[in-house]
C-alpha cells in the first residue's frame, strides 16, 4: 500500500511569496502533494488560482484542490479544471465538497435553499461526462438546446474525482459516484473502517470498484497542547454538537501513533493542517517531514 502524505496550505490573504516558499519547500522535502481549500467566505487563496500559481513552480509535487462546484456555470467549471491538469502536467487532485455553509456563503454562490447534496449529485456525472469527451447538455439549459463538448479535455483519463463526508448521504453519494473517499477528522477515528466498509458496499450495490488505495483523511495536528487550546473549538464540532478538539494529535509521537493507526484500518493517503498559526513554512515543513516522512512508502 503507497502511504502518502500531503500538507494543507490554510487561511490567510494570498501572498506570493509565502506560497512560493511551501511550493519549494515541500517538493524538495519530499512531500507527495499540497493541498488548498475552497473557502469562499473566508480569507484564503482560491484554490484554482493557487494551483496555477504552484504548477508554475513545481515539477513532481502533486496540487490537490478541494473545490466548492457552485457558484459557476458547470460548463466554466469544467473548463477550467480540465485546463488546470494540462497546465499542472496532469498534477491535479480533485474532491468536490459542498463548502461549510457560512453565514451568506449559499446567498453569494446562489444555491439559496438548495440541497447542496443533491446538486452535487446531479453535477458529478456531468462532469465526468465532459471530461471524458462525450457531448453533454449544460445543466439547467432550455429545451431544445445543443448538447456541446469541452474544446480542452484534461490530461488524465480519466480525471478523478475523490468526495468527503460520513453522513449516510454523504456514504451513499461516494459508494456511487466518487473514486475515492478523502475525509476530515470530524470523524473519531474508530469510525473510519466502517466508513469505508459502507462505501465499498454502495460501490458493489451499483457494479463499481473503488481502488483500495483510494481512501484518505485530513488530520488536523498541534505541535503543542498551547496551539491546540488556542483554536476554536467550535471549528472542531460535529453538527450534532460533539466536540471533537481531543482528535486533535499534539507533538510528534501522538501524531505518528494516529496516523499508524489510519494506516491499520486501511486508509493511506493523509492531509496534514497545523491548527495553530504557522510562523515559518521552513520551520513547520522540516518538523512535519521529521515526524512523517519515514512513514511514506
Amino acid at each position: 500500500m503507497k502511504v502518502r502524505f500531503a500538507v494543507s496550505v490554510g487561511l490567510g490573504a494570498p501572498d506570493p511569496d509565502q506560497l512560493a516558499e511551501v511550493v519549494a519547500e515541500a517538493e524538495a522535502k519530499g512531500f507527495d502533494s499540497l493541498w488548498f481549500s475552497d473557502l469562499p467566505m473566508l480569507p484564503a487563496t482560491d484554490p484554482l488560482l493557487a494551483v496555477a500559481f504552484a504548477a508554475a513552480r513545481s515539477q513532481r509535487l502533486k496540487l490537490g484542490v478541494n473545490l466548492v462546484p457552485f457558484g459557476y456555470e458547470p460548463y466554466v467549471f469544467a473548463r477550467q479544471v480540465a485546463q488546470l491538469d494540462r497546465l499542472s502536467g496532469g498534477r491535479l487532485l480533485v474532491t468536490l465538497v459542498p463548502g461549510l455553509d457560512q453565514p451568506g456563503e449559499r446567498a453569494a454562490l446562489g444555491i439559496s435553499g438548495a440541497h447542496r447534496g443533491r446538486l452535487l449529485d446531479d453535477l458529478l456525472p456531468t462532469l465526468r461526462a465532459w471530461w471524458a469527451g462525450a457531448a453533454v447538455v449544460p445543466p439547467g439549459a432550455p429545451d431544445g438546446t445543443e448538447p456541446v463538448t469541452l474544446a480542452t479535455r484534461p490530461l488524465q483519463d480519466p480525471l478523478e474525482v475523490w468526495l468527503g463526508g460520513a453522513g449516510p448521504e454523504a456514504i451513499r453519494r461516494a459508494g456511487r459516484l466518487s473514486d475515492g473517499w478523502l475525509g476530515s477528522l470530524t470523524t473519531a477515528p474508530a469510525e473510519i473502517a466502517t466508513i469505508r466498509t459502507r462505501i465499498e458496499a454502495e460501490a458493489t450495490e451499483v457494479g463499481r470498484v473503488i481502488d483500495p488505495e483510494h481512501f484518505g483523511l485530513s488530520i488536523p495536528y498541534a505541535r503543542t497542547t498551547e496551539d491546540r487550546d488556542a483554536i476554536s473549538v467550535g471549528r472542531l464540532r460535529r453538527p450534532g454538537g460533539a466536540d471533537l478538539s481531543g482528535l486533535v494529535p499534539v507533538g510528534t509521537d501522538a501524531l505518528r501513533e494516529l496516523v499508524k493507526r489510519l494506516v491499520d484500518d486501511g486508509l493511506s493517503k493523509f492531509v496534514v493542517r497545523s491548527v495553530g498559526p504557522i510562523e515559518s513554512w521552513s520551520s513547520e515543513l522540516d518538523w512535519l517531514a521529521d515526524a512523517l516522512l519515514d512513514l511514506q512508502t
